[in-house]
């Protein structure tokens, strides 16, 4: 199986199963001399793990993060980082009658008809569980960027038709993790919310969409052609578990309309050219301009539901089934901390890059 490393310059190579022992993580290219933040690593993965509220799936996990390699007295090595967080909750048991049928908008077929062979066991490689080695190189790369003045924040702009109105500059920052679906705005929260336990009462399932923005980046960072850096965190936020939209800037809106109206014009202030406007969502050419960079992960609602679907087995027969396991009603939930760390990993690869 190919397809497990992200980067160029750091370089990120997951391995582990849902229900295996253990997930875990190598990350080639992470300078020496760094010192590490235990406490804000284990606060980023808290952040992603799951049985935080009623909300979200009940897998017990404490997420810690046991380090192998690359890091000496609190500080990196340069060499490679090598870690692994340990499954304690796991309950394989619970999939044995998965392991002949194809559950609607899984991989279990497409796995199947690829390797000939799959591991059923929530998912394996496919799970969502596979993220929280995402999230602790994504935790060292925010560590890192700290340290050149580059912010990554992200919350959910919508679950459902439910949407937070404010712009991305007149949003409390403060309010997002106060809220159990982090979301800033407290009455949209709390809409949100009664969504979510509805969808629960139903055993149904609901989407969302996932805001970020990216604080601090100096203009030139990014490369031409292939890898434009607005191409390479939309490779890297669609890697991600359900994930099945990205835009950034005006996005889908720019269609709409004319360039008269989407042109950023240039101006100048406290000694720096700016964009008076940023509907090119801080690059262009594929290359960071200094402002703000921002853009958005459509989430779709989780496929596993608790109401009876139809599907068919390995055979092609008719099965009817009811989804058992643990699961969330609302993947963009705990997506958040994800996307910041995919984020984080692409702007230090291309800041090493430069």
């Amino acid at each position: 199986m190919s397809g497990n490393s992200i980067g160029k310059r750091l370089v990120l190579t997951t391995f582990g199963e849902s229900h295996g022992p253990c997930i875990g993580g190598v990350i080639d290219g992470y300078p020496a001399g760094i010192s590490i933040d235990y406490n804000h690593l284990q606060t980023e993965l808290s952040k992603r793990r799951p049985g935080q509220s009623h909300l979200v799936s009940q897998r017990e996990e404490e997420d810690k993060v046991e380090f192998l390699s690359g890091i000496y007295k609190n500080k990196t090595l340069g060499s490679p980082i090598a870690f692994i967080v340990k499954n304690k909750d796991t309950k394989p048991s619970e999939y044995d009658d998965l392991k002949d049928i194809y559950r609607p908008s899984h991989s279990d077929y497409t796995y199947d008809m690829k390797y000939g062979f799959r591991d059923e066991r929530g998912g394996g490689r496919a799970s969502a569980r596979e993220t929280v080695a995402r999230v602790v190189a994504g935790a060292l790369a925010k560590q890192f960027l700290l340290k050149q003045n580059i912010e990554i924040i992200a919350f959910v702009r919508s679950i459902g038709k439910i949407s937070a109105k404010q712009h991305f500059s007149e949003i409390d920052t403060k309010n997002i993790e106060k809220s159990p679906v982090r979301c800033p705005d407290p009455e949209v929260s709390e809409k949100m919310i009664n969504y979510i336990e509805k969808m629960i009462e139903e055993g149904d399932s609901t989407g969302g969409v996932v805001e970020c923005i990216i604080k601090g980046v100096d203009a030139g960072l990014g490369e031409p052609v292939f890898d434009k850096l607005h191409a390479d965190l939309g490779k890297a936020m669609l890697s991600i578990n359900a994930a099945k939209g990205f835009d950034y800037g005006r996005g889908f809106d720019a269609a709409k309309m004319t360039g008269s109206k989407h042109n950023d014009p240039f101006g100048y202030k406290n000694n720096k050219i700016i964009t008076l406007t940023n509907n090119s969502g801080g690059i262009q050419g594929g290359i960071s301009n200094s402002m703000d960079i921002f853009f958005r992960v459509a989430f779709k609602p989780a496929p596993t539901i608790k109401q009876e679907q139809t599907t068919v087995d390995k055979k092609g027969k008719i099965r009817k089934f009811t989804a058992q396991g643990r699961h969330d009603p609302c993947i963009a939930v705990r997506a958040v901390p994800i996307v910041e760390s995919m984020a984080a990993i692409i702007i230090m690869d291309h800041f090493l890059r430069s």
